[in-house]
């Protein structure tokens, strides 16, 4: 055998190897986003109802409660980027950092200063690479989320709005995670989840008119214990849409690698054949060469 068809050789069996590692990767994440888009649609009702009796009670109170007041003069602005533990998921985690970069931008030009708060190791590794400051971060879990992760990471930054911006604290928080459209269609997208935005209008809410609420012992103990929980469901929320967008990614970025290892057997398997041809028409060649030689010299004699 040559040294070209041994390398070719070589080559498919390391790429046939590779082959099955991301083989099995895109099985495991295709199992994955199934349980991730259950875990989305077992929350959504949740958080629909308590979206809709914090409406009420805000629409129906006349208290300024701390979490429903927008600061006169914002200064510190809070954002929470979501990104991957594991790589291997394509743009995933690169696209909410780029979209993270472009609400720093446009905080900043407001005259915000921007307070990062990171979820995954991917981010976390990013900013720490630039040495740049991190006020709290968080990994471990960006592939099943639980709702104790979620209430982790709502009590510091619900602690942070609550202190005021001189002493460390921030007038806004926002949240950048990847939206799960479908299968094909994941997208960054920002939320601004503090200070909440209420809107006067004429139309009925979606699922019909708000019930009429009385408040025991008083509206803003109600608004106390219901916006924790409301911040708390839509970080949770935001969690969930983001395992099953980084699963959905993961599974596309295998797919697209096994198709490729697939295409480079193929190749090099022809290559192969074309070493191992060039190799038999040679040794053929010195058969015949060599018999014509041995010819020659018996007829001379």
């Amino acid at each position: 055998m040559g040294a070209q068809l041994r390398v070719y050789r070589r080559r498919i069996r390391s790429v046939q190897s590779t082959k099955k590692i991301t083989r099995a990767m895109e099985l495991i994440s295709a199992s994955r986003i199934v349980r991730a888009q259950q875990a989305v649609a077992a929350a959504s009702p949740y958080a629909v109802e308590l979206t809709r009796a914090l409406s009420a009670a805000a629409s129906n109170a006349t208290v300024d409660h701390p979490l429903t007041t927008a600061a006169e003069h914002s200064t510190r602005a809070a954002v929470v980027i979501i990104t991957s533990d594991r790589g291997m998921a394509g743009a995933y985690s690169s696209a909410a950092i780029k979209e993270g970069e472009k609400l720093g931008e446009l905080l900043r030009s407001a005259g915000k200063e921007v307070v990062p708060y990171l979820v995954g190791r991917k981010g976390i590794g990013f900013y720490r690479f630039r040495s740049r400051e991190i006020a709290g971060e968080w990994s471990g879990f960006t592939d099943q989320p639980r709702y104790h992760h979620a209430k982790e990471i709502a009590d510091t930054v619900i602690e942070a709005f609550l202190r005021p911006a001189e002493e460390g604290g921030v007038d806004e928080i926002h949240v950048i995670y990847t939206e799960f459209v479908n299968m094909i269609t994941q997208r960054p997208v920002t939320r601004r989840v503090l200070p909440l935005e209420i809107e006067e209008t004429d139309e009925l809410p979606p699922g019909g008119a708000f019930p009429l609420y009385e408040f025991e012992p008083s509206a803003e103990d109600v608004l106390d214990s219901l916006l924790p929980r409301y911040v708390e469901s839509r970080i949770f929320n935001a969690l969930l849409q983001a395992a099953a967008s980084q699963h959905a990614m993961r599974r596309r970025a295998m797919k697209a690698a096994t198709d490729n290892a697939e295409e480079l057997i193929r190749v090099y398997t022809r290559k192969a054949n074309q070493a191992r041809q060039s190799e038999i028409t040679q040794e053929i060649s010195e058969i015949v060469g060599g018999a014509d030689a041995l010819a020659a010299s018996t007829a001379g004699e």
